[in-house]
């Protein structure tokens, strides 16, 4: 993967709107804060007074998560915030001018954090739940060592950094896309297509999904990109559903960027690096001169648009296999929303909404599972292909080469039930181990190879 950048304070947005007191004015009190860890994982409570909008978000150097309430006040009552434990070092918390409560968890590790709402039960107030899962940790190798064989001893590597890719549903709020022929919006389909896109994601092993939006939210197209630099994407996928005067076309079609738009993109850049620090590819372009910023930005753009370009195939190749496409080939456009200059970029147009076939698929719960199970196929294939360098997918390709698993050598062992063990042809194991024939000797160590690479 191009220009991928190691560790990052990834900002998860998560907006979570209620009028009920906090959404229509009335402060929320945080009244109290609970925090407990338990087998790894650490969950923060914080109890309140009404249900709360928040944003949370994390930074790096130091790692926390923030949680933002506004409006919102922390009262004398929840005051003094408990001790850190588990994966938190510390609570602190603060009033704001523009009349929210900042919650910071200053932390010793980072950690992959999920906030939920828990309505009042009469026994329990309204609660807001932070859950952080490490990120990581011993106790992924741990799992990795339980799971050999008895008597191995593997070396596991830790675990690396999560894919992340970010999902990008067009349209929404005041602008609702185009209307199928019985009024259904796309902006409502593509956000229920890539919520199910981004479930799926998460539920990956090694992957985690990043939505521009989540809700019914107008965003501004230069937004959407820049929330996926923000968050440090390794992919983007903006979803569509195309419309057009003609109810007999058809099909989905998958975009990249052309070659005139990045262009135009790389010439406005350039223009305003001078008036802001911007990295690309985590290289910073304002301390640069015109030619040395220009070249930067031009292979560092060839390199996105080329990525994308496989990105795309892959996933075509997937989506065509559950529904018609109207181009058999990766299409370039200028799309704005395309224009990241270091992060791989697709537009998918999922269908025409249209079309009264098209429109019924996309209105269908289980063709939409279909096409985001679809996208996600594509997705797998290119990254297994082309693991951005430190990421958990990376380092399990890495295991997978050949290397070494040493076996003590107990009493009953032959050398072919070994084998058997480790699934591996007793002439590998004889040719690492330097031994003829059949003859082993208990309390030998035997150095087996990972793989049946011979």
């Amino acid at each position: 993967m191009p220009g991928k950048r190691h560790l990052r304070g990834t900002v998860l947005l998560i907006f979570m709107g209620l009028c009920a007191g906090a959404a229509c004015g009335e402060p929320v009190q945080v009244q109290a804060a609970r925090i407990a860890s338990q087998s790894g994982k650490t969950r923060v409570a914080l109890d309140l007074s009404q249900p709360a909008e928040h944003k949370l978000f994390t930074l790096s150097n130091p790692h926390r998560v923030v949680i933002d309430i506004k409006p919102g006040r922390i009262t004398k009552q929840a005051l003094p915030l408990p001790a850190g434990t588990g994966a938190v070092s510390r609570i602190r918390s603060a009033n704001r001018e523009d009349g929210s409560v900042r919650v910071v968890l200053d932390l010793k590790t980072p950690v992959k954090p999920r906030s939920f709402l828990l309505a009042g039960n009469g026994q329990q107030g309204d609660r807001l739940v932070i859950d952080l899962e490490p990120i990581g940790t011993a106790s992924v190798a741990k799992k990795a060592a339980d799971a050999t064989p008895n008597g191995a001893v593997r070396q596991v590597p830790t675990a690396g950094r999560e894919i992340v890719i970010a999902v990008d549903p067009g349209h929404g709020g005041k602008d609702p896309g185009a209307r199928g022929p019985t009024g259904l919006r796309e902006k409502d389909v593509v956000l229920r297509v890539s919520r199910e896109l981004a479930g799926i994601i998460n539920a990956a092993p090694g992957m985690r999904a990043y939505l521009t939006r989540n809700g019914d939210d107008f965003v501004h197209l230069r937004q959407r990109m820049e929330r996926a630099r923000t968050a440090r994407a390794d992919l983007f996928i903006s979803l569509h559903a195309d419309a057009f005067r003609d109810r007999r076309v058809r099909g989905a079609t998958v975009y990249v960027l052309s070659s005139k738009g990045a262009t135009d993109e790389a010439a406005r850049r350039l223009a305003e690096r001078e008036n802001a620090a911007d990295l690309i590819g985590g290289v910073r372009l304002d301390d640069k001169d015109q030619t040395l910023a220009s070249v930067l930005l031009d292979l560092s753009q060839n390199a996105s648009l080329s990525a994308s370009i496989d990105a795309g195939d892959d996933i075509l190749q997937e989506i065509r296999k559950i529904t018609k496409v109207r181009k058999t080939k990766v299409q370039q456009a200028p799309f704005l929303v395309l224009k990241s200059p270091d992060v791989p970029s697709l537009l998918i147009e999922t269908a025409f909404i249209s079309n009264p076939s098209d429109e019924k698929n996309l209105g269908s719960q289980n063709y939409r599972e279909r096409l985001a199970r679809a996208i996600f196929a594509g997705v797998q294939a290119y990254f297994r292909s082309n693991p951005p360098a430190g990421s958990m997918m990376a380092q399990a390709q890495q295991s997978r080469k050949p290397g070494r698993v040493r076996h003590l050598i107990q009493r009953g062992d032959t050398l072919s039930g070994i084998a058997d063990q480790y699934r591996v042809p007793v002439r590998r194991i004889r040719s690492v181990n330097n031994i003829d024939g059949d003859k082993i000797v208990v309390g030998k160590v035997l150095t087996i190879p990972v793989t049946q690479d011979i």
